[in-house]
């Protein structure tokens, strides 16, 4: 992965934290910077898992890895608003 490739992921997982965070029903107990490194993450780790299914490059828009990263953030952002509550 290029510099650029690590930046626009960065970039890119900003948004998806924010809209994991927005599919989650409820109040999260987490802040924004925690919302935003669980959407690195996934977005890093969501790219990883299209690509193993064969989903990251397609023409257009990639719309199954960006739904892929999305479920991984809203998954992240409730598991650590759970272990945050306790």
């Amino acid at each position: 992965m290029e510099i650029s490739g690590l930046i626009s992921a960065v970039v890119i997982g900003i948004v998806i934290g924010i809209l994991g965070r927005l599919v989650v029903p409820g109040r999260q107990h987490i802040g924004i910077l925690w919302t935003l490194v669980v959407g690195i993450v996934a977005a890093l780790v969501g790219t990883a898992v299209a690509a193993g299914l064969g989903v990251a490059n397609t023409d257009g828009v990639d719309w199954i890895e960006w739904l892929i990263q999305i479920a991984l953030a809203a998954l992240g952002v409730a598991a650590l608003s759970r272990v945050k509550l306790r």
